[in-house]
């Protein structure tokens, strides 16, 4: 019996030692799961060592999902044989080849085929597969590829369907598909640990946190606002685009820290030209804090080299040196143009551009300086009462779960 399922193959993890690869594995299989039911799509998944399959009915539904996760480089649409022999097989491409290819296209078999299954060698089991094949062969560049992997399933089953299909998954089988589909790359999410993202509700952070999420980190947002001295707009964003970040990963956890005191302190005290710094330092600062208290692994920023004066690399280093936790910056290396090419392909530039007045905007002086001392830095920092201010913060953290 034909089924019809979706092939799955591993990014760049597949390289890594066997334990490590069978965690990040789990962790994929794991967040397929996830993100299907939460569609309440109805499925089997089976692995082995180098794929994943998921069978449905809601084939279509499934890819919509799937092309979003990370840790996958390439899925396809394709047909499932249990147990079928190499001469039932040939005898299936026979039958249907002409739905396939056109009279006057050409063909190539791609054959991957799991070492011992079979007894003839690779070339014999291509000549066998496509023996009746009344179409010109074109292994260099043809019109129509068929792909045909041949393998065990044997190591995982999950499914929240019947015990009977999963048992008959479970089966060595073959597999036919005519088309790969790029996957969403990088590490399935979870497996690189937490780490803390500093989230504006600009272009650039949404970014820089779909980046993190892409080599395997759990992201958790930290955003800063001055509401009620402002509106409430920046708050609003943010959560507007945790929603559409639930594409990307199973769940997300969103701090709101308010930070108009503490901006106000330093408008009073700090002259113009400095101010911006001190306020990145407080914010580095606070979010230290709550990573160290969570047990986040590192903090993350959406800033880019020379995008803005705060962003030069003398005063990237000022920050920088306030918390001793590793902080990442994803976005250092990128131009505006790119990041807003990313933001559109994620779905979240439309949300950023919205206007707001963040917890900068209220307080952004004339004059910043591009090239800041740090001892004058630190000098300043004497003036203001740093412990307090960021307990007082601490305890008006409010917490949102999406």
């Amino acid at each position: 019996m034909v089924k019809k399922g979706i092939l799955i193959a591993f990014g760049e993890w597949f390289l890594k030692s066997e334990g490590v690869k069978n965690l990040f594995q789990e962790r994929l299989i794991n967040n397929l799961r996830f993100f299907l039911e939460r569609e309440k799509i109805k499925f089997s998944i089976i692995s082995s060592r180098e794929r994943i399959v998921v069978q449905s009915e809601q084939i279509e539904k499934a890819l919509e999902k799937i092309k979003n996760i990370f840790g996958i480089s390439w899925i396809a649409d394709a047909s499932y044989f249990p147990k079928i022999n190499l001469k039932d097989f040939s005898g299936f491409i026979a039958e249907n080849y002409k739905k396939w290819i056109k009279a006057k296209e050409t063909f190539a078999v791609r054959l991957k085929l799991e070492k011992g299954l079979i007894k003839e060698n690779r070339e014999k089991v291509i000549e066998r597969i496509a023996e009746k094949v009344d179409r010109k062969v074109d292994l260099d560049n043809p019109d129509k590829e068929i792909f045909v992997e041949i393998r065990t399933m044997p190591r995982f089953a999950r499914q929240n369907l019947d015990s009977s299909l999963c048992s008959e998954l479970r089966k060595d089988g073959w597999f036919l598909y005519f088309k790969k589909t790029k996957g969403a790359g990088g590490l399935p999410v979870g497996s690189s640990g937490r780490v803390l993202t500093l989230m504006s509700g600009g272009i650039d952070s949404p970014v820089a946190a779909y980046l993190m999420a892409k080599r395997g980190a759990e992201n958790i947002w930290l955003h800063f606002h001055s509401f009620p001295l402002v509106s409430n707009k920046s708050i609003e964003k943010t959560k507007e685009l945790a929603k559409i970040f639930l594409k990307y990963q199973p769940r997300l956890k969103v701090y709101f820290v308010p930070f108009s005191k503490i901006q106000m302190e330093i408008k009073a005290k700090i002259p113009e030209q400095y101010r911006i710094l001190l306020y990145r330092r407080l914010m580095l600062k606070i979010a230290e804090k709550i990573a160290e208290k969570a047990g986040f692994g590192a903090l993350v920023t959406g800033e880019s080299l020379g995008q803005v004066s705060s962003q030069t690399l003398p005063n990237i280093k000022i920050t920088e040196e306030a918390v001793k936790i590793p902080v990442f910056r994803p976005l250092i290396a990128h131009d505006k143009e790119e990041i807003i090419d990313l933001a559109k392909k994620i779905d979240t530039f439309d949300i950023s551009i919205k206007p707001q007045e963040d917890c900068c905007t209220l307080f952004t002086p004339k004059h910043s300086t591009a090239e800041g001392k740090m001892g004058k830095i630190k000098e300043l920092e004497k003036k203001l009462g740093i412990r307090r201010l960021i307990n007082e913060v601490m305890r008006e953290v409010k917490i949102e779960e999406y």
